[in-house]
């Protein structure tokens, strides 16, 4: 009986950013670095070793083929629980090799590749704090909260880019194609930050016994049901004032018509990191 909203402009940010689908979405050298890891030592490796398994000439197979088989292989245990045929095909090894050529992906369209990537996402994340701010008004005036739940939905395409502009799993380096052997660690798997049912909790707690009144909210954030430590403190939990003094830049300066607006003169993308 609830009336649900679609609000695309909030949730899909990305069609909605001019600037985002111009230089990133639609803009063929963008991928550039996914691009030559296709091409790369790592990947030509995979492709030699599947064409041999089924005898078949390397130049008949690439890396998109190769890809479609992997992802075959990844859905059909993860959505069926069964071990399909063509995971036959890879050793562990290979499977690192076409993890880090997915991550590539989300990272330089996704995630930190480009600014736009996840500044495009400032009008989600300023609207998670007004609805924050709202209950701790009421809560003030002591009013019954209004909305003490609110469920949004969207896609890994709507989380990744808000976690980057959020600062999360950011590594030192940029993720490329030529040092998947240094980002063997790295920070940023997409496979872990937005799996299935991937989802970003925002908990605002009010407590009676706190020693000041700025320690009377405190807000929680948990990932995938992991709680997540925040930048500023290290700590899982953090007073409310603090998270919006760590974040007021975006909270103030980020606006999202002039963020994602077309420069006049520019029509190819640029390498923001």
């Amino acid at each position: 009986e609830m009336e649900i909203e679609i609000n695309d402009s909030l949730m899909r940010f990305f069609d909605h950013c001019q600037k985002f689908v111009a230089f990133v979405e639609e803009n063929d050298t963008a991928m550039h670095q996914v691009d030559a890891f296709k091409e790369g030592p790592e990947m030509r490796r995979v492709v030699e070793k599947v064409a041999d398994v089924l005898c078949l000439p390397a130049d008949e197979l690439n890396a998109d083929l190769i890809q479609v088989a992997f992802l075959t292989c990844s859905y059909e245990l993860a959505v069926r629980n069964v071990t399909s045929p063509w995971c036959s095909l890879f050793s562990e090894e290979d499977a690192k090799v076409l993890e880090y050529l997915n991550d590539l992906k989300q990272y330089w369209k996704r995630g930190y590749g480009y600014d736009i990537n996840s500044r495009s996402s400032c009008n989600l994340f300023q609207d998670i704090f007004q609805q924050l701010d709202k209950a701790v008004e009421e809560s003030k005036s002591s009013k019954p909260i209004s909305s003490p739940v609110i469920v949004q939905i969207g896609h890994a395409e709507t989380l990744q880019p808000l976690l980057a502009l959020m600062g999360f799993f950011k590594d030192d380096e940029p993720l490329r194609a030529n040092n998947y052997v240094r980002q063997m660690h790295r920070k940023f798997r997409s496979g872990r930050i937005v799996p299935y049912a991937a989802n970003l909790v925002f908990v605002l707690y009010h407590c009676d016994q706190a020693n000041t009144s700025k320690e009377e909210y405190q807000v929680q954030m948990l990932l995938n049901e992991n709680l997540l430590p925040f930048h500023h403190s290290n700590k899982t939990i953090s007073i409310y004032a603090d998270l919006k003094d760590y974040y007021k830049d975006i909270l103030q300066n980020c606006h999202f018509k002039e963020e994602c607006e077309l420069p006049k003169n520019n029509n190819t993308a640029t390498d923001e990191l």
